[in-house]
């Protein structure tokens, strides 16, 4: 997966805007407001960074060498993956399927009759 890939792939999320609020080689990837997508324009190979349950986030960083705590972000709840081919791109996709759905606002819960 390369910048071009990853952008058009979180794109298609529902309600996504992006923006460079720290930067111009930081593209920034909100949901409701929020954060959930960081991609370093300036790192070689690309890396970027995903919100993540605790649990889950120090099970992928056991599981996976490129998989490391979240780089200038509360490393509980942020991973910092690097691109370097050693995950699918089915595996990049699910830790940003990850980070949004944590991150999305939530469907308003219809009344109790």
């Amino acid at each position: 997966m390369n910048i071009e890939e990853l952008r058009a792939y979180v794109l298609e999320k529902l309600d996504v805007e992006e923006g460079f609020p720290f930067g111009e080689s930081t593209l920034v990837f909100k949901v409701g407001g929020k954060l959930f997508l960081l991609v370093s324009l300036d790192a070689q190979p690309l890396q970027f960074n995903v919100k993540c349950n605790p649990e889950c986030a120090i099970e992928l960083r056991d599981e996976f060498a490129s998989v490391l705590p979240g780089y200038h972000m509360n490393k509980k709840h942020w991973n910092t993956v690097i691109v370097d081919n050693s995950l699918t791109n089915r595996h990049l996709k699910e830790f940003i399927d990850h980070s949004y759905e944590l991150v999305k606002p939530k469907t308003a819960k219809r009344k109790k009759d």
